[in-house]
């Protein structure tokens, strides 16, 4: 992270816009270029495309060497480089509020320097716009997320209720109960991590230990690691796993394929085929309708298909290439 340059103070130079600085020309040809950089700043797609606009109309209409802009990091005079267009020279920052600075590099004057000042609220007021538009997505994210956790509790501790009423014994269903709340634990975990990397081999390994073990021929053949957070893929193949099992698999494959930019990540089983059985809605783990929104918030998509001969194929089609 760098700083960008202090405001300067020193006097304008000797260079005027399309040298008609100090001629009787010089006020309409400011205010033209104040139109165009306010238009400019105004009418892109997002505040990057209007500043761009901005820098590509300095760059032709004023003369200046390069343009550079600096947006804050949410920490105090903490700046990153976004954009940066021509050469290196004397540079001189213009505050824009909310939207950082933007840097001047060559020789320029103080009109430049106001007329560029003019744009600043414009390009304040649209970053504040974009910073309150990411927040409400956020938000909106975060309520979905708490919609899925609300479905999960409703199904399980419905799952476990059932179970507890038709056992012999008060103490018979306290592992499942506590499994209900490490699940539930584990999807809110999951959920704050939308990006990362796991390795497929240790996923496989850690979910049929969280299982107990796998009661079938549990085949992988993936190296490597999938465009997808560790506490997620773990999760959604725990329950791909319950399912097959339940569904009364007696091999398991889990392979993948790369197409374009995107990874498969496949779980074959060659029990009852999808739609022959309710095995795959039901469980005391994330249901399968919670394990496709958990690997939407990862960007990808989780599909199922009956398998020609027998069997159910599950397919994670995730954005990104395996390593």
């Amino acid at each position: 992270m760098k700083t960008p340059p202090r405001l300067s103070a020193r006097k304008a130079t000797a260079t005027p816009l399309c040298q008609a600085d100090a001629g009787r020309s010089s006020g309409p040809i400011w205010a033209s270029l104040e139109a165009e950089l306010l238009s400019a700043a105004a009418t892109g797609e997002d505040l990057h495309a209007g500043l761009t606009e901005v820098a590509t109309v300095l760059r032709q209409r004023s003369g200046v060497a390069g343009v550079e802009w600096w947006r804050g990091t949410g920490h105090k005079s903490v700046f990153h480089l976004v954009l940066k267009e021509g050469s290196v020279g004397p540079r001189t920052a213009v505050p824009l509020g909310a939207a950082g600075a933007l840097v001047l590099v060559g020789d320029v004057s103080a009109r430049l320097i106001s007329a560029v000042s003019r744009v600043g609220p414009v390009l304040h007021h649209r970053s504040i716009a974009e910073q309150l538009a990411d927040e409400a997505e956020r938000l909106a994210r975060q309520n979905e997320a708490l919609e899925d956790l609300v479905a999960l509790v409703a199904h399980d501790v419905r799952s476990s209720l059932l179970s507890a009423l038709g056992g012999d014994g008060p103490g018979e269903n306290k592992m499942p109960a506590l499994e209900l709340v490490d699940s539930i634990l584990e999807a809110v975990r999951a959920d704050q991590s939308p990006r990362g990397v796991a390795s497929v081999a240790d996923c496989v390994r850690l979910a049929a230990a969280d299982l107990g073990g796998v009661p079938a021929d549990l085949v992988t053949s993936v190296g490597g690691d999938v465009p997808m957070p560790h506490a997620a893929l773990r999760l959604v193949l725990r329950n791909l796993l319950r399912n097959a099992v339940a569904a009364g698999a007696k091999r398991i494959h889990i392979w993948a394929r790369t197409l374009g930019d995107r990874t498969m990540l496949i779980v074959d089983n060659d029990g009852a085929k999808l739609g022959a059985t309710e095995c795959y809605a039901t469980g005391t783990q994330l249901g399968l309708a919670l394990c496709r929104r958990l690997v939407a918030r990862c960007g990808g998509e989780l599909q199922l298909r009956p398998r020609a001969v027998r069997g159910t194929r599950a397919m994670l089609v995730l954005s990104g290439v395996c390593e």
